[in-house]
């Protein structure tokens, strides 16, 4: 398998179209396509910007998956902390008394 195909993968994944995904990494839909066909190659720049929107640079340049820490969260997780965070003190209380009633609520 190429890096082309990887890259595609990848992008496939993450639910991105060529558009979107070159627009982060600095490149038109053009140059994605061809990054994708193996028609060229991504620069290191690149694939520093596509990894932020979760990219697995890893997989993509070595066909290896970047193995899960034990205590690293989900794409989801990450933007709840984020927002639970920009809450004052007594809703971040609120918010977690709710989340709680909930889960218990379905059984989790």
């Amino acid at each position: 398998m190429t890096i082309g195909i990887r890259l595609k993968e990848e992008r496939s994944r993450l639910g991105l179209n060529q558009t979107d995904m070159g627009a982060v990494g600095g490149v038109g839909k053009t140059t994605q396509i061809n990054y994708e066909k193996g028609a060229g190659a991504p620069d290191a720049f690149y694939l520093a910007a596509v990894e932020r929107l979760g990219v697995d640079v890893l997989y993509v340049v070595t066909g290896e998956r970047r193995p899960a820490a034990a205590n690293s969260i989900s794409g989801a997780e990450q933007d709840l902390l984020e927002h639970f965070r920009k809450l004052p003190e007594g809703e971040q209380g609120y918010t977690t008394t709710m989340l709680a009633a909930l889960a218990q609520r379905v059984g989790r």
